[in-house]
């Protein structure tokens, strides 16, 4: 995999709305944040536009996207946003200069179709983690500060390492293999397409959010009839957060539906990971090679 260049003091980033539209102002407190951090922010022409739900039309937000692929001078690409809407526009995007230029993509939620895509296609670590319009005062749940700091070091180039009290659901083990994943209806949403990313050997990281539990379940047992269960290194639970249930429960919670769907494997499996849409957001780079443990306490995350 290829690791784009870290951060320098004075550096410009680009940020734009890929995916649903954003209200204008709410990228104020961001920018401040990263001057604080000695980096530029820049913002697309259309960061601010709106089409129905989106941050623009399609043209328009894959217009954004392309100015940062091909901007030398832009050395991450932040997207303020999640939502639903990137996989409208990547297949428009033109990556040609960005192979050969590299750069950091940032995001999670539905940014996970970037992750899957530039990982699968070009090789590229990305980071999963929290984005710009997140840190619009009054938002709620906010970002922890704690994330934040994870995230301005491994842009400049310090690599994190996670240690957690291990979680009811958590198995036992130890497995290495680069680090996959993200959102988990996103990634259902990619299987078939020139988007997926081969999960053999890897270790899946997976989180979520609104999803109905049914719809958990189902996700879980098309990865289990497909084979991509099997044939995974390890895996890493993260945040399944405000599910949703109908009038009669379906009688688990979604980490036990991902436990019940992993139970006849013997890799190690690690749940309440702290990154999802949840304030403890820790970012992750999508693409490196990656150690997981799970002992009798403690379970830990450490990148190679």
């Amino acid at each position: 995999m290829v690791i784009p260049p870290s951060l320098q003091p004075g550096d410009k980033i680009g940020i734009v709305s890929p995916s649903r539209q954003i209200k204008k102002g709410s990228l104020d407190a961001a920018i401040n944040l990263f001057e604080s951090w000695g980096i530029k922010a820049v913002t697309g022409p259309n960061v601010y536009a709106g089409y129905n739900q989106f941050g623009g039309t399609d043209q328009e937000r894959a217009a954004d996207f392309q100015l940062m692929l091909d901007d030398d001078g832009i050395k991450a690409i932040m997207c303020s946003r999640g939502g639903y809407g990137t996989v409208r526009i990547i297949d428009s995007l033109d990556f040609t200069r960005f192979i050969t230029h590299p750069k950091w993509v940032v995001g999670y939620s539905d940014i996970t179709v970037l992750h899957s895509h530039i990982n699968a296609n070009y090789g590229i670590e990305t980071i999963h983690a929290p984005m710009p319009a997140e840190l619009s005062p009054g938002r709620k749940p906010p970002v922890s500060a704690k994330s934040l700091e994870l995230l301005k070091a491994l842009l400049f180039g310090t690599l994190p390492a996670y240690y957690q009290p291990n979680h009811t659901l958590s198995r036992k083990g130890r497995a290495d293999g680069v680090l996959t994943g993200g959102n988990l209806s996103v990634l259902y949403s990619l299987l078939g397409s020139n988007s997926e990313t081969d999960t053999t050997g890897k270790i899946l990281f997976i989180e979520d959010v609104g999803e109905y539990l049914y719809h958990v379940d189902r996700i879980m047992v098309s990865l289990l009839r497909s084979g991509i269960l099997e044939g995974i290194a390890g895996l890493v639970v993260g945040g399944m957060t405000d599910m949703n249930d109908n009038n009669v429960p379906f009688g688990k919670t979604a980490e036990e539906i991902i436990a019940g769907a992993v139970e006849e494997y013997d890799y190690p499996v690690f749940f309440g990971f702290p990154a999802g849409h949840q304030p403890e957001n820790h970012p992750l780079v999508i693409g490196r090679h990656a150690a997981i443990s799970v002992g009798d306490s403690i379970s830990s995350l450490v990148f190679r």
